[in-house]
Order: C-alpha cells, then structure tokens, then sequence
C-alpha cells in the first residue's frame, strides 16, 4: 500500500532527514519525495510505501504526530487511493 506524506512549517535544518531516518526506521521505503520552499515555508510531499512497514499506518499516524509537535511543523499522511479521491477533478 502507498501512502502520502506532507510535512508544512518553517524551514529548518533536519526536517527531511528527521522524517527519512523515522520512515527507515520502521521499513518504509520513500517512492518519490518532492520539496521546496513556497512563501518562506518547507513544504515536503512524499509518496511511501508500506507494503514492508513494521507497523500500520495509524500507528505511523500517531508516531508523526508526536513527531511534528516536536518539530515545529504540520505532518499529514493519508493513503494514495484516499488522496487521489480526493484530488480527482
């Protein structure tokens, strides 16, 4: 299964490899990743897979939660389909 990541906030040094060495960490593989600054904001999208994932994507959920308070930033992660819904036109 695919998910989507996306990491919003005020940029600062680590954030990409902070939210790399978490997914890592739990045997998620990075897709594809996209980054930039847009208005003086960080803004990250990252395509992930879970298919080899130690833990589920709620669990991913919670852990990036408690991750981006710590961080300063807003993380997000839904699942492809359900983004892709979403963004249909």
């Amino acid at each position: 299964m695919n998910a989507i990541i996306t990491v919003v906030g005020s940029d600062k040094v680590g954030i990409i490899a902070q939210v790399s060495a978490l997914l890592a960490e739990h045997k998620i593989n990075i897709a594809d990743i996209t980054q930039t600054i847009l208005s003086g904001n960080f803004v990250m999208m990252m395509m992930v897979n879970m298919d080899g994932a130690d833990i589920s994507i709620d669990e991913l959920r919670r852990i990036l939660e408690n991750t981006s308070k710590k961080m300063g930033v807003e993380i997000n992660i839904m699942a492809e389909k359900v983004f892709s819904s979403m963004n249909r036109i």
